[in-house]
């Protein structure tokens, strides 16, 4: 996976991300606490990180140890 949305995004959902990404990878429900990203689909383009006006979205390699388990979070997102 290589982008990964993590708290900042929790209460905002602010859908700037879901407009820039050229391959329709970023989603979310109204019940969603957050938008998340699918590592299936992702191209690794960072469009997504650079339209986050909260600073959310990070490279898998660059996400806070606290956040770290947002990781999982975005892969279980899409397992259904």
């Amino acid at each position: 996976m290589p982008y990964v949305i993590t708290e900042p995004c929790i209460g905002v959902k602010d859908a700037s991300c879901v407009d820039v990404c050229p391959v329709d990878c970023i989603h979310s429900t109204d019940e969603a606490p957050q938008y998340y990203i699918n590592p299936n689909t992702c191209i690794d383009c960072a469009a997504c990180e650079l339209a986050c006006p909260v600073t959310a979205i990070f490279h898998e390699d660059d996400v806070k140890d606290e956040w770290k388990h947002y990781v999982k979070l975005n892969e279980q997102y899409f397992d259904d």
